[in-house]
């Protein structure tokens, strides 16, 4: 276990960010035993004048003229940093040349503001870790110098329209001149082994406590009490970006005596989809995240039907551990980051395999298997997930004699 050190903690998701976050929760993680800057992403020119009337930029703008403060305890040893430079908006540049030149000005004025906020609070030798930020961070560790430089891959970014143009070029080379690459999927560990033999796989966290329903007492949501059972149920947002809605329909048309049950958002293709018109298809809109738990305790099989592409072939979705947690029968596609899973879920690839696997999983649903799930979800905690983010640092810094 690492304490008593200085952890600065940069990334693409800031501290006020609405949805929840990898990196929020490791950062929270890290702050238990040491002393943290969490850096959130500067002020671009694009979006000050896109987003000029959201209280988000509002606020970044505040900050900048010196109305609002910049640097904001959270805790006893976490503090947010809203940087008050404002940054160029680079990335419909073409020429490489022109980008690298332009990004690297815009991350020597974010390094800047991190320096002043390091001295204003004694930050003299501090460890460095960036979660996805391979723009931005392409330059940081030159300009600040940090004890070890740990750069955290959860996602595919290369594959997204707005990060592939430079990432597919760009990131190799940050992943190279990092100290040590930890991924939330074998896919990105393989991925960055490529180009850094400290990449590594640290799996993931998730609120295990909300879940646990042999810890506290869960009640079953009322609005699901008097659906008929057995229940096939879903909690997320529902994007068709992610999700497949062939698979659920499949389901609900294949098996009518099941109810599907959605818990969450829509985008605009589910909220016309065909599963509106099917009796058996239950949406029930959004939910705050501390009453999932009580939907998921009336699922006698949960899903995740997720397309199989780039956007989701390595990715970890956090809610398997919260159903796993809950002791619950999983029905999930086959991607590479599911092979985590493969001994506790139900993977398939059509939607023939989820209606085949759904049978499977209510028929041989016992105690035992409960049991087994509950302490696999379970074990994936936040601070087991920092934990191994450590361990593999402590094997960076002996090998490579960094003064950590």
């Amino acid at each position: 276990m690492i304490s008593g050190k200085n952890i600065v903690v940069v990334g693409i998701q800031p501290w006020d960010i609405e949805i929840g976050s990898n990196c929020k929760n490791i950062a929270t993680e890290f702050a238990k035993n040491n002393r943290v800057l969490y850096v959130n992403s500067p002020l671009d020119r694009a979006s000050r004048f896109r987003e000029r009337n959201t209280e988000k930029i509002k606020k970044r703008i505040r900050v900048k003229k010196g109305i609002d403060p910049n640097l904001i305890k959270i805790d006893d040893h976490l503090w947010n940093l809203y940087p008050k430079s404002m940054i160029e908006s680079i990335n419909s540049i073409k020429s490489a040349t022109v980008f690298d030149y332009l990004n690297k000005r815009n991350s020597k004025k974010y390094a800047s503001d991190i320096l002043k906020a390091c001295k204003q609070l004694g930050f003299e030798d501090f460890i460095l870790f960036n979660d996805s930020s391979m723009f931005l961070g392409q330059h940081l560790k030159e300009f600040l110098q940090p004890s070890a430089y740990i750069y955290y891959m959860r996602d595919y970014l290369i594959k997204n329209p707005y990060w592939k143009r430079h990432g597919v070029r760009l990131e190799p080379k940050l992943i190279g001149n990092a100290d040590l690459v930890v991924c939330n999927s074998t896919l990105y560990a393989e991925y960055g082994g490529r180009y850094n033999k400290h990449s590594y796989m640290v799996g993931q966290g998730c609120d295990t406590s909300l879940f646990n329903d042999l810890e506290r007492e869960i009640q079953v949501a009322q609005d699901i009490k008097d659906i008929k059972k057995p229940i096939i149920g879903y909690v997320g947002y529902l994007t068709s970006r992610r999700l497949d809605i062939e698979i659920i329909s499949h389901m609900a048309k294949s098996r009518p005596n099941w109810n599907i049950v959605l818990v969450g958002p829509e985008d605009e293709k589910f909220a016309v989809s065909e599963l509106h018109q099917l009796l058996n298809v239950h949406f029930l809109g959004s939910r705050d995240s501390s009453e999932l738990p009580n939907y998921i305790k009336g699922f006698d099989v949960t899903m995740n039907p997720q397309l199989i592409n780039d956007a989701t072939i390595g990715n970890y979705p956090r809610k398997i551990d919260e159903y796993l947690a809950m002791g619950k029968p999983v029905l999930a596609s086959a991607t590479k980051a599911m092979e985590y899973f493969k001994d506790h879920t139900y993977l398939g690839v059509r939607p023939e395999d989820y209606v085949e696997l759904g049978e499977k999983a209510l028929r041989e649903n016992t105690k035992e298997l409960e049991t087994a799930r509950r302490d696999y979800g379970t074990s994936h905690s936040w601070e087991n997930n920092v934990k191994e983010i450590y361990k593999y640092l402590e094997i960076v810094v002996k090998e490579k004699n960094l003064k950590v």
